[in-house]
């Protein structure tokens, strides 16, 4: 008789430090590891590093790495912080400027959009949760 594998998640809660973005990439590599998706972790551990880095520099508050299966071999990482403010261009597909080429900063949407299948944001829990998913 097959068995179906239960959907899973996880949340780390993560408090406004500057370890806190290696410490939840090194949290997600476990996780991955554990349920046999190790070789999403690079991938994974690019768009939830862009996404972590953002809710530590943007935010004063705490903020919190999601992590749960999608579809077969997909994975969606994601990240609460306590702004309710969504970026432009991560709540649909708008065509994003590219930062001067002597700009310190400005690539990591870009990036988080190539790199993942499908992304989004909305208002949760006081704040806003930005995500995207990849894999499979």
């Amino acid at each position: 008789m097959p068995t179906v594998t239960p959907p899973w998640s996880y949340t780390l809660q993560l408090p406004h430090d500057p370890r806190a973005p290696r410490i939840a990439r090194v949290t997600l590599r476990t996780v991955l590891g554990a349920h046999g998706l190790g070789e999403l972790a690079p991938t994974a551990e690019l768009v939830a590093a862009e996404l972590l880095a953002n809710a530590h520099l943007h935010t004063t508050g705490p903020y919190a790495l999601r992590v749960r299966a999608a579809e077969e071999g997909r994975l969606r990482v994601g990240v609460w912080d306590t702004d309710p403010w969504v970026p432009p261009g991560f709540t649909d597909a708008v065509a994003l400027d590219a930062p001067p080429d002597d700009s310190e900063d400005g690539r990591g949407l870009p990036l988080v959009r190539a790199c993942a299948s499908s992304w989004g944001a909305g208002a949760v829990g006081g704040g806003k949760l930005v995500w995207a998913e990849c894999g499979g």
